[in-house]
């Protein structure tokens, strides 16, 4: 099991990409603070691998929080168009230099705290994006595929600044992973 944490408007890595999680620094207007999330690499191991590659790289320092919707999710990891201070209307559309995944849907449910791989429609289209659910959402069951679980901070997730609209787009400034950091 791989961990993850999050920090708002901050996310640093350290450690190889075999890491058990992620620490998450979250900063912004919303949400200042670190959320901590194991990775599930005995679920997802393709899923898990990418985002402490990822992490370990740098590539989610600065990355916005560029849709998040009230009562289900925060969605973020637009490495290619979300970065603070790019062209905020763009975020959401892009991924990573990396080829997209095969699904590695499983038997966990989308419940409070976990964290699910955003994609496409196509069930092989996730790259770098993933989601924190704010409640559960059933619905979302054998869809997506659930990456890992926040074991820490999620009264820094509940604080993450709110979009609108049916899409949850961010308005104004968002809040952003500051730094990843990968974790033992």
């Amino acid at each position: 099991m791989r961990r993850l944490l999050l920090t708002a408007a901050v996310v640093a890595l350290a450690g190889p990409a075999a890491a058990t999680g992620l620490d998450i620094v979250i900063e912004g207007e919303g949400a200042n603070g670190t959320v901590h999330v194991d990775l599930l690499e005995d679920v997802a191991p393709g899923h898990a691998a990418r985002i402490a590659e990822l992490a370990d790289d740098g590539a989610y320092d600065g990355v916005v929080f560029h849709r998040v919707i009230d009562g289900f999710m925060a969605q973020t990891g637009d490495v290619q168009y979300g970065k603070m201070g790019g062209d905020m209307r763009m975020a959401g559309r892009g991924g990573s230099d990396q080829p997209d995944l095969k699904a590695e849907f499983s038997d966990i449910p989308f419940e409070r705290g976990v964290v699910g791989m955003a994609r496409a429609q196509d069930p092989d289209s996730a790259n770098s994006q993933f989601f924190i659910m704010f409640d559960d959402g059933p619905f979302l069951n054998g869809q997506y595929t659930v990456v890992g679980k926040v074991t820490s901070g999620m009264d820094v997730v509940d604080q993450i600044k709110r979009g609108t609209g049916q899409n949850g787009a961010v308005i104004g400034k968002p809040d952003m992973m500051k730094s990843v950091t990968v974790t033992d």
